[in-house]
């Protein structure tokens, strides 16, 4: 089996992946925040990184991987959402949580092991903050406690930018309690009318940073594995977990890779609400199957830009078209176990080359129609469904993908037929036969698609 190997961002190169407890491989990855629906870039790092722990779960075995995925459920726009609306906090976080789930569910995501809650933590933050207090790497100001910058020497080292170009390029809170500007909130007060709790500066809540340390440490330990995340986190979200942690552990390393996933763009630039361009997972399943959005996920590497259009999902609805159609094909055909092919294997394990991935998948495709005996295609068969499992796809039931598991086995051979007939008069050009054939399909409300794998079909709706 070849080697994984993962682009570390912090060392800025594809670094052999050797946990520290192949017994217990630990990944950390930052989820959402609960207060309104999931956009499609959001659900990038969420399946990225559920390939990446189907990856490690074929490596190290099931039951030796730990994956958490954090919900925040305490943030300023979640209070913000509140106010609008008049809605408890807790109704809100709750519900868009659920929500969330159900999307990601939908795109083929598994839930992760573990999934910790800001809210069920104060107590471990505040711990931290405390740590760091004592040890003179933060200070209070005004109903505040902040962690001084100035106090780590290696600040900076994940984005490899100067602290002056960071907070030039982000938004960074001004506020006359900080000593330098770069100093970040661990602990803030709370108004009457905000969600708070007690702490040793008075009734307050959690700064965004800090709830990823103490939930990472709580669940996974004070140095784990692997940190992931979207692109936009680099700075400062994972720079200032960085420095918190590492400064609490008495130099421990947070993390010992870190990989983030690059940004989804709607053709002009990023995806934003700002713009306009916003695509919410919640609508996207309505009118696609939920493979069909993680498929097109997955067509471009990991750490690229991902261009997301209609164009994308028109070709990955026929991508899995083939793969669906192969298998209805190999209906009658019982599987061999089997584990994915190697070329398949190795473009995973080199830093989850998807695009690569994707296009040994087709190679099985390609294979399945050439072989020559069911102890082939059987073969082949286990190797598409293992490979597949692998990253998320081609795990239903064929019938269902195309909307005929309803129809009576009669009509079906009667649809197939007639697909027999049209492909052997295209065969022998006949035009005129092949054409009259498709008419008659048409009538009965049959989509028919020819592609290298052959012909498949649908029966539409109406």
């Amino acid at each position: 089996m070849s080697a994984l190997t993962l682009y570390d961002t912090h060392s800025r190169r594809k670094r052999l992946f050797e946990p520290m407890n192949p017994e217990r491989v630990t990944m950390y990855v930052c989820g959402p925040t609960v207060y309104s629906y999931a956009h499609i870039g959001n659900a990038r790092p969420a399946v990225v990184f559920d390939v990446l722990s189907r990856v490690l779960r074929g490596i190290y075995g099931q039951d030796h991987v730990v994956y958490a995925r954090n919900i925040t459920d305490v943030d300023d726009k979640i209070i913000a959402a509140s106010k609008e609306t008049g809605q408890p906090i807790s109704e809100i976080t709750e519900k868009y949580a659920r929500i969330y789930r159900e999307d990601m569910g939908a795109l083929g995501v598994r839930v992760p092991d573990i999934e910790p809650h800001a809210t069920d933590h104060i107590g471990e933050m505040i711990d931290m903050i405390q740590v760091l207090v004592d040890e003179k790497y933060a200070y209070e100001a005004e109903g505040h406690v902040l962690f001084a910058v100035s106090t780590y020497d290696r600040y900076g080292a994940l984005s490899r930018r100067s602290l002056e170009d960071m907070i030039a390029g982000a938004r960074v809170e001004v506020a006359d309690y900080k000593r330098e500007p770069g100093d970040f909130v661990l602990w803030k007060p709370a108004a009457d009318d905000e969600p708070g709790w007690g702490s040793p500066w008075g009734r307050g809540r959690p700064g965004w940073h800090i709830e990823c340390s103490a939930m990472s440490e709580k669940h996974l330990g004070e140095t784990f594995d692997i940190h992931g995340g979207g692109v936009d986190l680099v700075f400062p979200h994972h720079e200032n977990e960085i420095a918190q942690s590492v400064c609490a552990h008495g130099g421990k390393a947070m993390a010992n890779y870190w990989l983030h996933n690059g940004f989804l763009t709607m053709g002009a630039g990023k995806m934003s609400k700002s713009e306009g361009n916003v695509k919410l997972v919640h609508d996207l399943a309505r009118d696609y199957p939920g493979e069909v959005l993680r498929y097109a996920l997955l067509t471009a590497h990991y750490r690229a830009p991902l261009t997301w259009n209609g164009e994308l999902l028109t070709k990955t609805r026929r991508s899995l078209d083939r793969i669906y159609g192969v298998l209805r094909r190999l209906a009658d055909v019982e599987a061999v176990e089997a584990t994915p092919p190697a070329d398949f294997l190795e473009a995973l394990h080199d830093d989850l080359n998807t695009p690569k991935a994707l296009s040994a998948l087709f190679q099985l495709t390609a294979a399945a129609n050439k072989a020559e005996t069911d102890a082939e295609r059987a073969r082949i068969k286990g190797e598409l469904l293992a490979a597949g499992e692998l990253v998320g796809l081609a795990q239903g039931d064929p019938d269902e993908w195309f909307g005929i598991s309803e129809l009576p086995d009669a009509e079906r051979a009667e649809i197939d037929a007639l697909i027999d007939r049209r492909n052997l008069a295209r065969a022998e050009k006949n035009w005129d036969e092949a054409d009259a054939v498709r008419e008659e399909l048409t009538a009965r409300k049959i989509q028919v698609d020819d592609g290298p794998e052959g012909s498949t079909w649908r029966k539409l709706e109406g």
